[in-house]
């Protein structure tokens, strides 16, 4: 049966057992509690011991002075066996059997147990190493730029050549058709159009 020693100072300690499925046990100043604590640090309705799945739990219900673990005050106290809380400045140890840790031990949730949790960061770690292609996945934009800009850079590069080839085909074939360059064929044309207007004069 769990074991609750309450200690109030400058008192004796009282202990009090409890069956292990007892599923809530009440403690307080108020005489209708299970467990009454005579101290003015504790308040009428202070704190409860809930059974829950696995083991059992100190729950504050809204008290003045709180409970505590190690000088800590804290909402809820999950219960070891061997361990000392304080509700007010009453001391609270819980002792429970070896048969009886034994019992919880079997009720604790599956998910619960200290050798999973151990192992859980373990599986965590192969979900970081799949996240490296993301990581080079940001860097493909940078890559882009410079291929868009050396592509570009070829753009003009061949649109130029092509301009050059095309001038030099022309010249070939104004030189294959009138037997002079195309470059001196465009300085005659220019002296044509200054001749004209004097062969105009005689038939004026």
């Amino acid at each position: 049966m769990p074991r609750v020693i309450i200690t109030v100072p400058d008192s004796n300690p009282q202990p009090y057992r409890f069956k292990l499925d007892r599923e809530v046990v009440n403690m307080g100043r108020g005489s209708d509690n299970d467990i009454v604590i005579d101290s003015g640090s504790v308040s009428g309705k202070h704190a409860e011991m809930h059974r829950v799945k696995g083991g059992y739990e100190l729950r504050d219900l809204g008290s003045t002075n709180g409970i505590k673990l190690n000088d800590n005050r804290q909402q809820m106290i999950v219960l070891r066996s061997g361990m000392t809380a304080h509700l007010g400045d009453v001391s609270f140890e819980f002792t429970l059997s070896d048969d009886e840790q034994q019992t919880l031990k079997i009720e604790k949730p599956y998910e619960d147990l200290p050798s999973l949790k151990e192992e859980e960061p373990k599986k965590k770690s192969p979900r970081k190493e799949e996240k490296v292609p993301e990581r080079i996945s940001l860097r493909r934009p940078e890559l882009s730029t410079h291929s868009d800009g050396a592509g570009f850079g070829m753009i003009i590069l061949f649109m130029a050549l092509a301009a050059i080839a095309f001038c030099i085909g022309l010249s070939i074939r104004h030189s294959k058709d009138t037997g002079e360059s195309l470059l001196k064929g465009m300085v005659n044309k220019g002296d044509i159009r200054e001749v004209v207007p004097t062969e105009e004069d005689p038939a004026e």
